[in-house]
């Protein structure tokens, strides 16, 4: 590794540096404002303040807070998703999303969402998902960022297999995968087969939420029982890690499986601790699992409710774990061979953009280092 490469970086430089997001959530990334304004145009009085400043603030869990748990974190939805009916807001909503991604410097992004929640004012499924792709490709257009949509089904409901078809249905005009979400703990991923099932016989994509709220039995199912292709957050595979007394780290049967499968784990570290899954940055295990060489992908998840931007959670990673420019291109890297876009395009944004970014910052540093001595 060079001096360059572990050069302690700056909030501008990680800015500029070409990054891509796996996992992001659009009902938790609007900006407070949108969500006022969005909110006073429906009529919808639950906001608990409207300051923006200060609805931000109420969004993001607070270290010690008793209550913290990914349940109580779900809570935040019903604001967003209330405001979020219209054709118009989705659009509006769906391209600040794309506009905000590219100005972090986001070449490759996957933003999910549930089309079933967008269903109270009489939209169909159908417009509600061509109203988020026209608002991601208004956002993206001119940029230098290349978005795909996935759409989320709703783990405690019945609709996933309606939402895969619809997944499918439009995997020509935006869409590239499928997804379910939502509480882990007593809605295993196994209760939606029909609907990975739908998925795979269209050979299409899909990733499940699991090894977050819930341990390694919600990773195991998901992965061998329904067949996923990507771990949503999969923090919890850490549970089947053993660190032995000389400090030799020793993998159980299911990590060894997802470590040497290349299982694509698109870890949110500071979402993670906002909902109590690990109980500081600090104790996070992507470190571990980056030294141990997992297929490990940083995210931001829900970008309003945790206030952060995948600079930010970069930021953090540098301050906590001293990580460098080839940490950083290495889980970039890890990002885009993980994506759901086809080949010939994942080579052409590491070839053309993250690979030539990341050079050009490597050589300012040395550059800079250089001057300097």
């Amino acid at each position: 590794m060079t001096t360059a490469g572990r050069a302690t970086l700056d909030g501008e430089t990680i800015r500029r540096a070409p990054k891509a997001v796996l996992h992001d959530h659009l009902d938790g990334g609007l900006r407070p404002a949108t969500l006022i304004e969005l909110a006073r145009e429906a009529g919808y009085t639950g906001l608990p303040t409207l300051d923006p400043d200060e609805l931000g603030s109420w969004f993001k869990p607070r270290p010690g807070d008793r209550d913290r748990s990914l349940e109580r974190f779900l809570e935040g939805f019903g604001h967003t998703v209330a405001v979020m009916q219209s054709e118009d807001a989705l659009e509006r909503v769906a391209a600040e999303c794309a506009e905000d991604l590219a100005d972090d410097g986001i070449v490759y992004a996957e933003v999910r969402f549930a089309p079933e929640l967008h269903l109270q004012q009489g939209l169909t499924l159908d417009e509600v998902v061509e109203a988020v792709v026209a608002g991601l490709r208004r956002g993206g257009g001119g940029r230098q960022i290349t978005i795909g949509l996935l759409l989320t089904a709703m783990r405690q409901e019945n609709r996933s297999t309606e939402i895969a078809e619809l997944a499918v249905r439009h995997r020509d005009a935006g869409v590239i995968g499928f997804d379910i979400a939502g509480p882990e703990a007593g809605f295993p991923p196994i209760r939606h087969l029909d609907a990975f099932h739908v998925i795979a016989r269209s050979n299409f994509h899909f990733t499940i939420h699991a090894g977050e709220g819930y341990g390694l039995p919600s990773i195991h199912e998901a992965l061998q029982t329904c067949g996923a292709e990507r771990l949503g957050h999969g923090v919890r595979i850490v549970d089947d890690i053993a660190t032995r007394p000389d400090g030799r780290v020793a993998l159980g049967r299911l990590a060894a499986y997802v470590r040497d499968r290349r299982v694509p784990l698109e870890m949110c570290p500071t979402s993670n601790v906002d909902t109590g899954t690990v109980p500081s940055m600090r104790e996070h295990p992507i470190e571990l699992l980056r030294r141990l060489r997992f297929r490990v992908t940083l995210n931001t998840d829900n970008r309003m409710m945790s206030r952060i931007s995948l600079s930010d959670e970069f930021a953090n990673m540098v301050a906590t774990f001293g990580w460098g420019l080839d940490d950083m291109e290495w889980l970039t890297l890890n990002a885009v061979k993980s994506a759901f876009i086809p080949f010939d395009q994942r080579l052409r944004i590491i070839n053309e953009l993250v690979k030539p970014g990341f050079a050009r910052l490597r050589g300012e540093a040395a550059a800079a280092e250089l001057s300097a001595g």
